[in-house]
């Protein structure tokens, strides 16, 4: 698939095709991506070239859940009410299980305006279908993610994956590897109950999460919303569906009462379960390469120097369903920040700092910073500044298709900090900045059966008593109010 008449580079994609009925391997199916020659001097390394060809980018198959379902639904759209989906392990057994970062795909941020919206689209209407179809996966292997400070929740957690191991054998249980030697959980006393568990209760590391996120078919997390927050930290690319229990102080992302646990359990790997796909932002951390008051942030973005892509360097990059947040840190004095939108210089602001969240986000530091609510449903980032030094900086609300860089000056009196939903902390130097982006790989939630389409005011008006008040009285005969002195 030939994306311009002259090539630079290419990269080939590989997806696994689907098994053949006598048990042997059907071929691999290969996508190149072929560069016109203009995309070397692409602006910066941030941003693509507005002269690469339009048009549907290929679809990146991977293992990712949601990518899996866009190429089920993707032509005609769904024929079915119940979509049976093959487990991770299914998969793995047809494949060398290789770190993902060896065959980095493009990155959001590195898709032009038509294909952001294809994707964006294509997500769009995935969620839609979704709403009215349930999902059957072949369920094998199962992580469990709890928050372990937590002595009860540990408790909880031995409870949990002794009834999993005990109603199927197809099971695997994966913990995270500190119970191994916490006497709450007592691994080795689970062990020793049943011989059939040995092998089968494993334990999972962040590294096992990055390097092989397909291993597992869902994630069962037992904790409150900073729980699920931590599920997709660990997952950055590839994300199982997540199924949350609510046992802690916020009910925004967790839809399941642990109480029932064994019934909801049962009901959804039995007949299947409803999802929802949120959002995430990928955000990629540019740093200078000459660092110098002298030069212009604006000049080497999207001025005359935009064509130069060796003034930056890209560096770390994160996929967050919060919020990336760029402030002052530290310093005793406010940030400046530029701010830009695709190829546009949006503002320079002074301000404690600036925060671009997600719609889910929206009810976390974006709320705390004046922005506005937003409903996860809707696809777009919002701009919200913190303690900005003017009255006139509004919160902007932007469509998710559009790449924004947010950086510190050449200039500016002091660096920056940027912070990804509120986990990993690195410094802005000037002339570094970040690029902001809609990502390929959203957060898959599990949701209940039988759930409320308003699911999202109830969370508002439960946690955040949203429009709580005394009501007005009504008027009675005679033109006053019921109690109202004359």
């Amino acid at each position: 698939m030939k994306m311009g008449a002259e090539t630079t580079s290419s990269a080939a994609v590989q997806a696994l095709g689907n098994s053949d009925d006598d048990g042997t391997d059907s071929e691999l199916h290969t996508f190149e991506v072929s560069f016109d020659e203009a995309g070397i001097r692409r602006r910066k390394s941030s941003l693509v070239a507005s002269t690469r060809p339009q048009g549907r980018h290929p679809q990146h198959l991977t293992n990712c859940f949601v990518h899996q379902l866009l190429g089920e639904f993707g032509e005609e759209g769904n024929r079915t009410p119940i979509v049976d989906l093959p487990s991770a392990s299914q998969i793995i057994d047809k494949m060398p299980l290789e770190p993902l970062n060896q065959h980095a795909p493009t990155q959001s941020r590195l898709l032009t305006k038509q294909q952001l919206s294809d994707m964006s689209l294509g997500i769009r209407e995935l969620s839609k279908k979704l709403a009215h179809m349930k999902l059957k996966p072949k369920v094998r292997n199962i992580f469990l993610l709890t928050k372990i400070h937590d002595d009860t929740l540990v408790e909880h957690t031995r409870e949990l994956s002794e009834w999993l191991l005990k109603s199927s054998p197809a099971y695997n249980v994966y913990v995270e590897d500190s119970y191994e030697h916490n006497p709450l959980y007592n691994y080795q006393e689970i062990l020793a109950s049943d011989p059939s568990f040995t092998g089968r209760l494993r334990f999972w590391d962040v590294e096992l999460c990055r390097k092989k996120p397909q291993t597992f078919d869902i994630v069962i997390a037992l904790g409150g919303d900073g729980t699920v927050l931590y599920a997709s930290w660990l997952f950055q690319r590839v994300v199982p569906p997540v199924l949350s229990f609510a046992m802690g102080s916020l009910g925004f992302l967790t839809k399941f009462d642990f109480q029932g646990y064994q019934e909801t359990l049962t009901r959804m790997f039995n007949d299947g379960f409803l999802a929802n796909v949120r959002l995430r932002l990928e955000v990629t951390v540019m740093r200078s390469q000459r660092p110098n008051k002298k030069r212009d942030l604006v000049e080497e973005l999207i001025g005359e120097e935009c064509e130069d892509d060796t003034t930056h360097r890209p560096g770390e990059t994160y996929n967050i369903l919060n919020e990336v947040v760029i402030d002052r840190g530290p310093n005793p004095t406010m940030s400046t920040i530029e701010v830009f939108g695709d190829n546009e210089h949006f503002t320079t602001m002074q301000a404690d700092g600036i925060c671009v969240a997600t719609p889910t986000g929206s009810t976390a530091y974006n709320m705390a910073a004046g922005g506005s609510l937003c409903h996860p449903d809707n696809p777009i980032i919002l701009l919200t500044a913190i303690c900005a030094h003017t009255l006139s900086f509004r919160p902007v609300i932007l469509p998710d298709t559009m790449v924004l860089r947010v950086g510190v000056p050449y200039d500016a009196r002091t660096g920056s900090w940027a912070s990804f939903d509120g986990r990993k902390r690195v410094e802005l130097h000037p002339g570094d900045y970040v690029t902001i982006s809609a990502s390929r790989y959203p957060f898959p939630s599990v949701l209940p059966l039988d759930r409320k389409k308003d699911a999202w005011i109830d969370s508002l008006s439960r946690t955040l008593n949203w429009n709580s008040r005394q009501r007005q009285k009504a008027w009675v005969e005679g033109g006053k109010a019921d109690g109202a002195q004359p």
